[in-house]
């Protein structure tokens, strides 16, 4: 299944809704990318305003590590002639009442500083470069086949190494572990009321929220699209 796809028109992100036999919170996942159209943006905001629950995606708190990570895509808005924009949603002022049940940049950067040097090494060598890279690059960074996202691991994920385990448990599975967490205490305290609960986390993170979520016994019933990154001209 994908969740975010590439095609000659743009790159679209698919909202997936989840319901369980028997009845229950219904959850609504909406895969983002920390940078995209201004419309983009507006679009999620305007849904997740029909929402009961929002649970949220958000590392509060200082890290040096973190930083340097999310130059990587904070860098495409510096080209203000790209279009693109952070993501601007005020989820605090939408009349919606929302959790956070990410790390913060504590816990992150203590899980950073115990990852081996050379692992620690190696990304701390690749971020300029990829950054470099990215500001020339503009919106065609997110108009690639690589931007894609599916619920499978990719062959790149099934062969990473024990070091890059470590990491990728840092950057992604512990997090996804706490969405889930938060989620299942909703269903388990409010499971006879009729809500929608929306997830709001980056798109690398849904995978791993989804096979969580399909433990609680939820399935995906529905999908729709919608348009992240245009294809214009740059």
């Amino acid at each position: 299944m994908q969740i975010i796809e590439n095609s000659i028109v743009g790159t679209r992100s698919a909202v997936l809704r989840l319901t369980k036999r028997g009845g229950g919170p219904v959850i609504v996942v909406f895969p983002m990318l920390h940078v995209a159209d201004p419309q983009f943006f507006r679009d999620v905001e305007a849904r997740l305003r029909a929402c009961d629950l929002l649970v949220v995606e958000g590392i509060q708190g200082e890290s040096s590590a973190l930083d340097g990570m999310t130059m990587t895509y904070r860098v495409l808005p510096a080209d203000e002639e790209s279009g693109l924009v952070e993501d601007d949603i005020p989820y605090g002022d939408l009349g919606v009442p929302f959790v956070a049940p990410d790390m913060s940049g504590e816990e992150f950067q203590e899980g950073f500083d115990e990852l081996p040097w050379k692992t620690r090494a190696m990304l701390w060598a690749a971020t300029p470069a990829v950054t470099i890279g990215r500001f020339f690059a503009g919106r065609r960074a997110l108009l690639t086949p690589d931007i894609e996202v599916h619920d499978l691991p990719t062959r790149q994920e099934e062969l990473r190494g024990e070091e890059w385990d470590r990491f990728f448990d840092l950057l992604l599975d512990r997090r996804d572990d706490r969405a889930v967490a938060a989620v299942a205490e909703v269903v388990r305290d409010r499971g006879d009321e009729e809500l929608e609960v929306a997830v709001v986390y980056g798109a690398k993170h849904v995978p791993g929220i989804l096979r969580g979520l399909y433990r609680l016994g939820y399935r995906v019933v529905g999908a729709d699209w919608l348009m992240a990154v245009s294809a214009r001209e740059s």
